[in-house]
């Protein structure tokens, strides 16, 4: 099972692993105040992806578009399909935006990925 929240929401006790999908830390959090199992920042979109996309509703489509193929190019989403194969996993954003969001295009990359692999 692959779940989405934000970081900043509570901890529930079917989460799995933790896992933080943001290349930067989240604002407003000490590292020492969340639990967080992993921190996979370089499956994060790149910079520039992310700078441009901006969280503007009208570049999700494209937004997600180019971070697939990111994905796909990115050797770091390995490590990531094979945990989220054999594990329950959270995938962890901060993004006020729950529905337009890297961990939804990401979480949708790994089931891609080990659908694949079956």
């Amino acid at each position: 099972m692959i779940k989405i929240k934000r970081v900043y929401d509570e901890v529930e006790r079917d989460d799995g692993i933790r896992i933080l999908v943001d290349r930067l830390w989240p604002r407003g959090l000490k590292k020492d105040s969340v639990k967080i199992d992993k921190w996979f920042k370089d499956v994060a979109p790149s910079d520039s992806l992310r700078k441009w996309f901006n969280h503007e509703p009208d570049k999700w489509e494209e937004f997600r578009r180019r971070y697939l193929e990111e994905l796909r190019g990115n050797p770091a989403t390995k490590e990531l399909v094979e945990i989220a194969r054999d594990h329950d996993v959270t995938l962890l954003f901060s993004a006020r935006d729950r529905e337009r969001n890297n961990a939804v295009v990401l979480r949708e990359f790994l089931e891609q990925e080990i659908k694949q692999k079956e």
